[in-house]
């Protein structure tokens, strides 16, 4: 089968950073399901590992941590799919990525596809919902109030591809005010579209911004890129006993300025669950198929705002390149071989 990957780590501005190459065609046992990619999205994570994980052996790291396609088989203790079904998600970090024809990946990680949208547009979701539905409803606990905090959420980070998709799950499943940062009139016009009831500019001190809302200290803030740039500013407009969760992997990141006001640290990391294959793994599963209501009822759209045309290692490097440079709007996807 055909697959995309690399053999060496490092920047991508060389002609190997991620070449195209023939594997052979796994077999789905245990849990797996062995499934036909037909799109897939490209995430941080991709060129994160591209940078720094060497291969094991002779084999190429193959990348790739979202996709949607069919069943073609099913391992022996597999039971909620067959062959035929089409289904979306994000995979496991330490396991090959959806970067090829055919991948494996746990059925209990998995989710019937939506039906209301194009395999493309569905491929740009997965990896970031879990990711923001987790932080919100597992990490933050954004339906139990803050005491005497203002009813909102701060997102830094509102126009990549976590924060688009974070601003409509508020929208469609909470009451709370949505505070996003964008700074460019094309970003800050798209978190608008959204749902964001207001934008103000990471590029400018924030908590004035906050405050010349009106709406007082917010109870929540999720930070998606840049966290240890803002510790300080977010320690200064949180509420007192606020919830504030991050994604991002700063070299270093202070707590203490969070000391005074009692606020709580979260970390989210999607691949926790597959990982550690912890008792509630199916979750994912479960949320990926309420998403997928959501997506088919029109409470939510794709997050996907470019797509670079056939799964192959030019067009994978185009994603990183455009990914590297910070300014991505929502997703970039891919579709078949």
């Amino acid at each position: 089968m055909k697959a995309v990957g690399y053999k060496t780590p490092g920047a991508i501005d060389r002609a190997d950073a991620l070449i195209d190459f023939e594997m052979e065609t796994p077999t789905a046992t245990g849990h797996d399901l062995l499934v036909k990619v037909q799109a897939i999205s490209v995430n941080p994570v991709d060129y994160k590992i591209r940078q720094g994980r060497p291969p094991e052996g002779d084999a190429a790291v193959v990348l790739g941590w979202d996709a949607v396609g069919e069943v073609v088989a099913i391992g022996d203790k597999a039971t909620s799919f067959k062959p035929g079904d089409k289904v979306w998600y994000a995979g496991a970090i330490n396991r090959p990525g959806t970067n090829s024809e055919y991948h494996l990946v746990d059925e209990r990680i998995v989710g019937r596809a939506p039906t209301s949208v194009p395999a493309a547009e569905a491929a740009a979701l997965p990896l970031t919902t879990l990711t923001a539905h987790e932080m919100l409803f597992d990490r933050l606990r954004v339906t139990e109030p803050v005491p005497g905090a203002a009813p909102a959420v701060l997102i830094i980070g509102g126009a990549g591809g976590v924060g688009s998709i974070t601003i409509q799950l508020l929208r469609a499943l909470t009451d709370l005010t949505i505070i996003a940062t964008a700074s460019r009139p094309e970003t800050q016009a798209w978190v608008k579209e959204l749902g964001a009831h207001h934008v103000v500019d990471h590029t400018q001190p924030l908590p004035a911004q906050i405050e010349a809302l009106g709406l007082g200290a917010p109870g929540f803030v999720f930070s998606t890129n840049h966290s240890d740039q803002y510790t300080t500013q977010i320690a200064e407009l949180i509420a007192p006993q606020g919830r504030f969760g991050l994604i991002d992997d700063p070299e270093s990141f202070d707590i203490m300025p969070f000391k005074v006001k009692a606020a709580s640290i979260h970390w989210e990391l999607m691949f926790t669950r597959s990982l550690f294959t912890t008792a509630d793994i199916g979750r994912q599963g479960e949320i990926l198929n309420e998403v997928a209501a959501l997506l088919d009822a029109g409470k939510i759209k794709s997050t996907a705002t470019e797509t670079l045309g056939l799964i192959n290692a030019e067009n994978i490097k185009r994603a990183h390149i455009m990914l590297e440079s910070g300014k991505a709007k929502g997703k970039i996807v891919l579709e078949g071989f």
